[in-house]
């Protein structure tokens, strides 16, 4: 049984992670798209990989899971940064990452269906940040629990939670570019 998240990560914008190593506060916002399509290339590998089913331990997501949160979590951020652009202050539907993960059965499904899902979300969400520019950066929106973000902390504190799940699955860093 995995353990739920209940961790408020907003902390990245302003402490280097202590597991794997990524400073977002140092991610400049405009260089998220590329950043994320680097990411999204190594998951290219990883659902590839022979044992992308298997979970390391019982308390821990196999790296197609992880493969399947990354998807959602692009599709999520898309969805939101969709909100910040065109509308004044969005309130964010709360979303439920664990429930997704089981009600979506993540252990279950293709490796390959989800890589390829993976690199379609990442991209449109890429190319999403690709056309913020200027004031569109200042843009806000917050999230269900109070978390307020404008459009640069959103793309900075949405890049970690990619590069995280690559170091979760291979236990090291991932190379960002």
């Amino acid at each position: 049984m995995i353990t739920p998240d209940t961790k408020d990560w907003t902390w990245v914008l302003g402490t280097p992670c202590p597991e794997c190593g990524f400073d977002a506060s140092t991610a400049r916002p405009e260089d998220v798209p590329a950043m994320l399509r680097a990411n999204a290339a190594q998951w290219q590998q990883v659902l590839a990989g022979p044992d992308a089913r298997e979970r390391p331990r019982a308390d821990k997501w196999s790296a197609l899971e992880y493969g399947c949160h990354v998807r959602d979590v692009c599709r999520i951020f898309a969805r939101r940064l969709e909100l910040m652009l065109t509308e004044d202050g969005p309130l964010f539907p709360n979303w439920d990452q664990d429930a997704t993960a089981v009600e979506d059965r993540y252990d279950s499904q293709d490796p390959a269906v989800v890589a390829g899902e993976l690199s379609d979300a990442a991209d449109t969400l890429a190319t999403a940040f690709d056309r913020v520019s200027g004031e569109d950066w200042t843009r806000t929106g917050t999230r269900s629990d109070g978390a307020r973000f404008t459009t640069a902390t959103f793309a900075q504190y949405f890049i970690h939670d990619p590069v995280h799940h690559l170091w979760d699955v291979w236990g090291t860093a991932a190379p960002v570019p």
